[in-house]
């Protein structure tokens, strides 16, 4: 049975235990299951053939086991026969019903036992409570006369003003009476109850008038030294309120020789005299501390308390004196009032080592309202300081501000113009900047000591407004030429205004400047602004701007490259190159055109300081130079052969000098993998065109294997840009048709589709200002940053940022298509339609 639970794994382990081994004692046919295989018990019987010899005897003991086993059977069967009889069923049944019976009869029993146990008992419950009740009568009447005793003593305590016996009476007097609280519905408890607060009333009135006898210090009535200090002990015991009631009695009669020496209407009351308020408040509290003052507890905080109404008092009179002035208060007085009373609270804060407003907020009541600092009351008039702040930075600026007549005609800075005269200036930012943040600087540090709250926020605001204003005013209107400056780029050796370039360089470094201190200002205003403004002070919006104003440097000195590269590509659209016979080296335009830049970059390499910026110089000037150069390329079409041939041995010089043009320590991996692939595409262009047409079998293959795209249109450009006639253009173009349809790998656009076929000419800056890597600084003005196809895309159109995608490079081509006039007759046109219609999936 046992083989039936437990799992095959577990009864091997079993059989190892016990040292049992299969097949010795154990009959195979002992584990008959539903998975039982009778070929595995004939293997174990007859395990070879010499085994059949003995097929007798194991038929003998089979049928022996048969035999055995259906003894069993049949035995079982009359064993469950007998068990199934309906009478042995029905007295089992009737025995269980006895047993039940049974069982209910002894629960009657125990219940009834129950009863009289509890009926025996009852007395003996009755007497335990009546014990109870006389216990807590005793102990109740015994409280009561400890009660009554304590208090017959604490009235003859109270007569004789023994007030450190009367604090610990009276102590134990509350704690014995808590206890009668709910007896107070029993007349004698209730004429105990009011007797107790009769005599706590009492014992008000004779401390009162104690106190202030001590208070006034009436001769006639002289305290005894030691009583006021055995009297605050009973204070502590009476209650808080009457703790709060005698301490402020004593603040006002201390302070009022205060009220009445500096009333508002006074000359001591007046703004000028601020400082004597605050020296009054010095002596009287040395002498507080000195005299009365060492009669209080430490834990009563007295001294908290005369200088909480001291600053009530004071504060109210300074926002009424404040308001008063209206707009004859000056900053000066402003400030020096103020200045005075934040040395005056930040003297007590030193005194007491705690904040002045927790001072305040610990001597105020539950339900009173919160205490304000005296210097409080000057901040509704901060914006005077921030005013005159305001009028000072406007000054300061004043002299490096465009115009104010003609706005129309701005300027550049005088700053800017003074720096830009002096040749070569070691000077990296313009003064005018430093010279701002340092004020800015100062500005902070007094407004923090004055005010952390309001105040600072509006000055925050401020600075934000002139860091605009500054970048508006003078960075930005230092790069607006006025119509009336002199031209001094155009001699015959430079072409471009070093000058420009310097300004330009100056600007980067002093926008860098401020964008970076701004960084800096905003984390110190947050370090010392109150809390609930830090979220609100931001300097992003104002940080964007001195960025635009590095992008508008950089797009001046790309305009400078371009004015001083000009004259090389006017000589390269100019060239004749179909009349050329023979390649002879480099052009004498590129020499001039690398010679130009070198000029230019070289220049503006010393003047940058942060090196991110000449990195993104570099990636846009060589989108630049090559953008121009493919320009040229299309303008001074058609190029033939020799042409082609020459041009590419120029791009090698061009790009030779743009490889070394960053040098080793500004070259960026991205530079290098946009200038490689620009210059890869027009190596290719230019090797397309120098492949003869004939044949055209060879010519067009080489297209496809160059350039990489069946389309029409872009082949098209290629035979314009080699000068083809018409008549071969139409055979090129129906061999190119029939070629391209049967190779399905190539691709139906490729960088031709975006070539523009009318560039614009030299000193049009539009959108040749393209990267051919990924910049690595963001500026928002600055001409897009795009990967080297962009040089294609580019010079769609004049106006072009140079931004392009693959999605609109097939409907570019289509325009320059219908420009060029592709399908120029209805022969081609059928053409076409035929290799359509041939690449149609049938």
């Amino acid at each position: 049975m046992y083989t039936d639970e437990l799992p095959h794994e577990v009864i091997l382990a079993i059989q190892r235990v016990l040292e049992v081994k299969a097949g010795e004692d154990n009959d195979p046919l002992d584990a008959l299951s539903t998975t039982f295989n009778p070929v595995d018990v004939l293997n174990d019987l007859f395990p070879d053939e010499a085994s059949l010899a003995h097929i007798d005897t194991v038929n003998a003991r089979l049928s022996e086991t048969q035999l055995i086993l259906q003894k069993e059977i049949e035995s079982l069967q009359v064993e469950l026969k007998r068990n199934q009889d309906p009478e042995r069923m029905q007295l089992i049944q009737e025995m269980i019903s006895d047993l039940l019976g049974q069982m209910s009869r002894i629960r009657e029993k125990a219940t009834e036992s129950e009863a009289v146990v509890r009926n025996i008992t009852k007395d003996i419950q009755v007497l335990d409570t009546a014990k109870k009740n006389l216990i807590l009568s005793m102990t109740t009447l015994k409280r009561l006369q400890m009660l009554v005793n304590a208090l017959t003593q604490l009235e003859d305590l109270v007569k004789a003003k023994k007030y450190h016996e009367v604090a610990q009476t009276l102590a134990a007097v509350k704690q014995i009476a808590a206890t009668f609280k709910t007896y107070t519905a029993i007349p004698r408890v209730a004429q105990v109850w009011k007797r107790i607060q009769e005599i706590q009333g009492d014992l008000r009135a004779q401390i009162d008038a104690d106190f202030d006898t001590f208070y006034l210090q009436d001769v006639s009535k002289q305290v005894k030294p030691p009583l006021i200090p055995e009297a605050c002990q009973v204070v502590d015991v009476l209650g808080s309120d009457f703790r709060s009631h005698l301490v402020d009695r004593y603040v006002v009669l201390e302070l009022k020789e205060y009220r009445r020496i500096f009333r508002s209407t006074d000359e001591a009351g007046q703004l000028d005299n601020i400082s004597r308020r605050f020296a009054w408040f010095r002596r009287l509290l040395h002498n507080h501390e000195m005299e009365q003052g060492r009669v209080f507890p430490a834990e009563w905080r007295v001294g908290w308390h005369l200088l909480a109404k001291f600053a009530e008092i004071t504060r109210d009179d300074m926002a009424m004196l404040l308001a008063k002035a209206g707009s004859s208060l000056t900053v000066k007085v402003l400030l020096e009032n103020l200045q005075i009373t934040t040395e005056f609270e930040q003297t007590m804060v030193k005194k007491w080592a705690t904040g002045f407003q927790a001072i305040l907020d610990a001597t105020t009541g539950p339900h009173a309202q919160p205490l304000k600092s005296i210097s409080s009351a000057f901040e509704p008039h901060m914006s005077i300081f921030v005013d005159a702040q305001d009028k000072v930075l406007a000054d300061m600026l004043a002299p490096h501000r465009k115009s104010k007549s003609g706005r129309s005609q701005p300027r550049p800075s005088l700053e800017v113009t003074a720096a830009r005269d002096e040749g070569d200036s070691p000077m990296l930012v313009l003064p005018s900047s430093t010279d701002l943040f340092y004020f800015y600087a100062q500005s902070l540090e007094q407004c923090a000591k004055l005010s952390t709250g309001q105040a600072l926020f509006d000055l925050c605001s401020l600075h934000k407004k002139w860091l605009r204003i500054y970048a508006e005013d003078v960075l930005i209107a230092s790069l607006k030429k006025s119509p009336s400056q002199p031209q001094s780029r155009k001699s015959s050796d430079v072409r471009f205004d070093a000058s420009e370039l310097k300004q330009a360089c100056l600007l980067i470094n002093t926008a860098d400047y401020c964008q970076t201190t701004a960084v800096e200002l905003e984390d110190k205003i947050r370090e010392k602004i109150n809390e609930e403004y830090k979220e609100k002070v931001s300097f992003q919006d104002e940080r964007d701007m001195f960025v635009s104003v590095i992008s508008a440097a950089i797009v001046i000195q790309l305009r400078e490259l371009e004015s001083a590269c000009d004259a090389a590509f006017s000589t390269m659209a100019r060239t004749s190159w179909t009349s050329l016979s023979q390649v002879s080296g480099q052009s004498a335009y590129a020499g001039d055109l690398v010679n130009a830049a070198e000029q230019v970059i070289e220049t503006i390499k010393p003047l940058v300081e942060q090196k991110k910026y000449l990195r993104n110089l570099f990636d846009k000037a060589c989108g630049l130079i090559l953008g121009k150069f493919t320009n040229a390329i299309v303008r001074s079409r058609p190029l033939k052969e020799i042409g082609a041939e020459q041009l590419l041995i120029d791009l090698q010089t061009v790009k030779a000098y743009l490889t070394k043009m960053p040098g080793e320590a500004l070259i960026t991996p991205s530079y290098t993998r946009g200038l490689t692939k620009t210059t890869t595409r027009l190596e290719a262009l230019l090797k397309v065109i120098v492949t003869p047409v004939d044949p055209a079998e060879g010519f067009i293959l080489n297209y496809t294997l160059l350039i990489g795209d069946a389309s029409f249109s872009n082949f098209q450009k290629i035979l314009d840009l080699k000068g083809t006639s018409k008549a071969q253009q139409n055979a090129l173009l129906d061999s190119f048709l029939t070629i391209t349809s049967t190779k399905t790998d190539l691709e139906s656009t490729s960088f031709l589709s975006s070539l523009d076929m009318d560039p614009p000419g030299p000193g049009q800056l539009g959108g040749s200002l393209v990267s051919p890597g990924g910049s690595r600084v963001s500026l928002p003005l600055a001409i897009s940053n795009n990967s080297g196809e962009s040089i294609f895309a580019a010079m769609t159109s004049p106006s072009s940022t140079g931004q392009s995608t693959g999605s609109n490079m097939d409907t570019m081509a289509g325009r320059v298509g219908d420009r060029r006039e592709v399908f120029s007759d209805f022969r081609r046109f059928v053409s076409f339609g035929l290799r359509k219609d041939s690449m149609a999936p049938s």
